[in-house]
């Protein structure tokens, strides 16, 4: 079982900034990458940023010079700075990782899986203007 919990949302003035955080625990063998998406009521989960464990970044265009996405995956953690926030950016955000997980055999080896839609359960961003 994988988990991902993320921390860090919460209610700021048009022009802050607020920093998430993402954990991911359980048998995970490595990481592949892990990012951001975002939903505001209405809309469709969208993309915000990602990241690759060699470090490769991608991120929105409505978002670019503004959100930082950087990993610490010795720590199974990911993070999105966020500055110049906008009421535009108010959404739910969602932490995915695409992941290996270890799967114990009964031989006392391990089998390793590929599982690439983890999800967190998410945490509100609400920017006022």
């Amino acid at each position: 079982q994988v988990q991902l919990v993320e921390s860090g949302g919460g209610l700021v003035q048009a022009g802050g900034s607020l920093r998430l955080s993402c954990v991911a625990s359980g048998s995970i063998f490595s990481i592949n990458a892990m990012g951001w998406y975002r939903q505001a009521p209405g809309n469709q989960r969208e993309l915000v940023a990602t990241i690759t464990s060699g470090g490769g970044t991608n991120y929105a265009d409505s978002v670019k010079g503004r959100f930082t996405i950087s990993r610490d995956f010795a720590k199974n953690t990911v993070y999105l700075q966020m500055n110049s926030l906008i009421p535009e950016d108010t959404a739910v955000y969602y932490c995915n990782a695409d992941l290996h997980v270890m799967i114990p055999l009964d031989s006392g080896s391990n089998s390793y899986r590929r599982e690439s839609d983890h999800w967190g359960q998410g945490t509100q961003v609400t920017v006022s203007s």
